[in-house]
């Protein structure tokens, strides 16, 4: 929960900087809306469905329809566009049960789910900030290998051929300018739209699919999304879908494995874990644990009556990154015996400079 909140923290903070509102949209809706979206003919297999007040209705497995039903609140102009809308809003899909398997293919899922309604003058310049905030989130922050696919118009497509050679050429363009390499992958695509497919690689060498940015000329066609263009006159608005991490809880799993649970420190659910070599070192462990927690820090205390040697192993076994140890010259000279994770021990630290130093850390997201 620690780290799914991380990752929240992380991703709003970005959609400040990047334009992005959020919203929180209902867990259901009446059929009548998934059959206007497709969504009932083409996916409805894979829906839960129930009875609501003697009508049908289902969970949602994807947040679109309902962030259209926002965009047709009201006429949109050009000059307001892009509209760029974020949802973390529970998810829920009937999986095939075989398919199942950790917290990398769930039932129930959260992603870092948005939508972005804009012209097709912007479509180009859009794509490629996307990209970019994708190869900022998977190099800079999390520093993960992935792969680039380009999926492309499969048998089960709605809407006109020519629309979709528009739309994947676009794509094809971004990537190519980019000179991004990438995988073709034919017939792969959403039944309303291309898209591009980041696969993450874990510990194993096994790819995850985890972002994803969907082009889609279909949906606002279907629900007649238009604005107002300079010349008066109203056009048909066009849809990016995109999530960069994609199911939290994959991108979790496969984050799991790539550290091989020596994640960063702000990602940490533990960052620091104080140890006392006898009880009489209680009292300056619980000062110093206070002082953490006023910068932001998560501390806990190991006060239990066990040897140094016992602990220091454990809080090792959890990857903690940092585990200091406190005894009789630590409290008398007011420092901390500093242990990272590379097995170097640091004596005399300064608990202000050490508290500056980790809250520095976190504050950056610093990947070490």
């Amino acid at each position: 929960t620690i780290m799914i909140n991380e990752l929240y923290a992380f991703l709003r903070e970005e959609y400040a900087k990047r334009g992005y509102e959020e919203v929180i949209t209902p867990q259901m809706f009446n059929k009548k809306l998934w059959e206007m979206s497709g969504h009932w003919s083409h996916f409805k297999d894979d829906m839960f469905t129930l009875n609501v007040y003697g009508e049908e209705f289902a969970l949602k497995p994807m947040n679109c329809p309902s962030h259209i039903l926002i965009y047709k609140r009201k006429l949109h102009s050009y000059r307001e566009l892009p509209l760029r809308i974020a949802d973390f809003c529970y998810l829920h899909r009937n999986e095939v049960r075989g398919t199942l398997g950790g917290i990398t293919r769930v039932i129930k899922f959260s992603q870092d789910d948005a939508h972005i309604f804009l012209t097709p003058e912007q479509l180009y310049d859009e794509i490629k900030r996307e990209i970019d905030f994708t190869k900022y989130i998977y190099e800079d922050i999390f520093g993960v290998e992935y792969v680039i696919n380009l999926s492309t118009r499969p048998d089960k497509a709605m809407g006109e051929k020519e629309t979709w050679n528009h739309a994947e050429t676009t794509l094809r363009k971004v990537l190519d300018d980019l000179k991004i390499k990438y995988i073709v992958k034919d017939g792969e695509g959403a039944f309303y739209g291309p898209k591009i497919d980041i696969d993450i690689k874990d510990a194993l060498g096994r790819l995850w699919q985890c972002a994803t940015i969907q082009l889609d000329f279909q949906l606002p066609k279907r629900f007649e999304l238009t604005y107002e263009g300079k010349d008066g006159n109203k056009h048909q608005t066009i849809m990016i879908h995109r999530a960069l991490l994609g199911s939290l809880e994959r991108f979790l799993g496969a984050l799991i494995e790539h550290f091989a649970g020596n994640f960063p420190v702000w990602l940490s659910p533990t960052q620091v874990i104080l140890m006392t070599v006898t009880d009489k070192q209680h009292a300056f462990a619980k000062k110093v644990k206070e002082k953490l927690k006023s910068e932001g820090i998560r501390v806990e205390v190991d006060d239990r009556n066990e040897s140094i040697g016992k602990k220091v192993r454990e809080a090792r076994l959890m990857k903690i990154p940092y585990v200091i140890t406190i005894g009789e010259k630590e409290v008398e000279k007011n420092t901390l015996a500093v242990r990272t994770r590379d097995g170097k021990v640091k004596f005399g630290v300064g608990v202000d400079s050490f508290t500056k130093e980790v809250a520095e850390k976190i504050k950056k997201r610093s990947l070490e």
